[in-house]
């Protein structure tokens, strides 16, 4: 079963939180998506009508949503978003913080008080902007840099977690049913022209804040239904280099798998879909010898990323959605349009709630990438 063992047991909110393989829960989850080609801006209001349809999917142990071009005013600057414990964990991070970027605002996340959401932690935002003098020193990419200033905090000081790092977007999550989590985090007056949305059923692990999906890195944020069986061949290969699973969750290394791929190898997420839910040596047989070359060099480069077992995720990233699902298809998915927008959700019902006139409905056939992008520029 998949274990991180990359960290000692993690003390969240005052509970031990139980390492996998201790704790087990039947499957299940429901994700979603919308995005505008157009890059119009939009509320995160049907975002929670379509996971309030698939509440029988998520048994109220997380839930979150993703949404893209929600800050403007500072799009430049990356967008930590941090969960603490305590003062003393938010006065150590901000120290380190301090440090390493100059800190253009911060301020605690606006949320609502509702009855179902308890046991909150201090939630905070911090835009940044890397030290050029320590970036130019270290000789890497301000990308590079605020990577492993995420690793550092998130491995070394205790109750604190930096739940979303990217520009111009931001994760909202907790733990609770995701049309809670979304009264919570007020989302339904939040504008973005992408959203992604989770409603979880842990597999192997109890729901805890940090564990609820989406799971972001940089502008990178996926959900994820299913459970992956390379778990353990996934996370040998990215924690060569330099990530870290700490959060014991197969989400966690499906996002550091294509931030690998995408941002430090330059696959395009097309690439990237071919690489993760390659296509079957028989399949690649029957393409052209150009394709044939394209498909067998990826997976042969790439064979450690390839990941088994039932899966359908959206990834979120500056721009655009992809939706894919595994080779065979075990986890649903279906796509629909209306006008300039498209939707990825588990269910059809989730779509018709999100929007009653969506229609064209389309469902990917196993290992096949849905990628939608924003027109010009964002």
């Amino acid at each position: 079963m998949p274990m991180c063992g990359t960290r000692d047991p993690i003390y969240f909110l005052g509970a031990f939180m139980r390492l996998e393989g201790e704790v087990r829960i039947p499957s299940g989850c429901a994700i979603s998506a919308a995005i505008s080609r157009k890059g119009r801006l939009f509320t995160g209001e049907a975002m929670i009508k379509a996971m309030e349809t698939m509440h029988e999917r998520s048994n109220g142990l997380g839930g979150g949503f993703a949404a893209y071009g929600i800050y403007p005013e500072y799009k430049d600057y990356y967008a930590f978003h941090v969960f603490f414990t305590d003062r003393e964990a938010r006065k150590e991070t901000e120290a380190f913080l301090k440090d390493r970027f100059e800190v253009v605002d911060s301020s605690v996340i606006a949320t609502r008080t509702i009855p179902e959401i308890t046991d909150v932690p201090l939630i905070w935002r911090y835009f940044l902007s890397p030290l050029r003098s320590i970036v130019e020193r270290e000789m890497i990419g301000e990308d590079e840099y605020t990577v492993r200033a995420v690793t550092r905090i998130n491995s070394t000081i205790n109750g604190a977690y930096v739940f979303s790092s990217g520009k111009n977007m931001g994760t909202f999550k907790a733990v609770g049913y995701p049309e809670d989590v979304g009264k919570f985090y007020r989302i339904d007056e939040i504008e973005g022209y992408s959203w992604t949305a989770h409603g979880r059923y842990p597999t192997n692990t109890p729901g805890w804040w940090g564990g609820a999906h989406p799971f972001s890195l940089l502008d990178f944020s996926v959900v994820h239904n299913g459970e992956i069986s390379s778990y353990d061949a996934n996370r040998r290969f990215v924690e060569m280099f330099g990530y870290r699973c700490s959060l014991q969750t197969d989400t966690e290394v499906i996002t550091y798998i294509l931030d690998y791929l995408i941002r430090r190898q330059g696959l395009t997420p097309e690439e990237s879909a071919n690489v993760i839910a390659a296509p079957f040596w028989s399949t690649i047989e029957r393409k052209s010898e150009e394709e044939r070359k394209r498909l067998t060099y990826l997976r042969t480069l790439y064979s450690s990323l390839l990941i088994t077992g039932p899966f359908s995720i959206v990834l979120g990233f500056t721009g655009g959605i992809m939706a894919l699902n595994d080779r065979l298809k075990l986890r649903s998915m279906v796509v629909g349009e209306h006008n300039d927008m498209v939707y990825v959700a588990s269910e059809e019902a989730a779509v018709l709630a999100a929007d009653r006139n969506a229609g064209s409905f389309y469902f990917p056939m196993g290992g096949e990438p849905v990628v939608v992008k924003v027109e010009g520029e964002v």
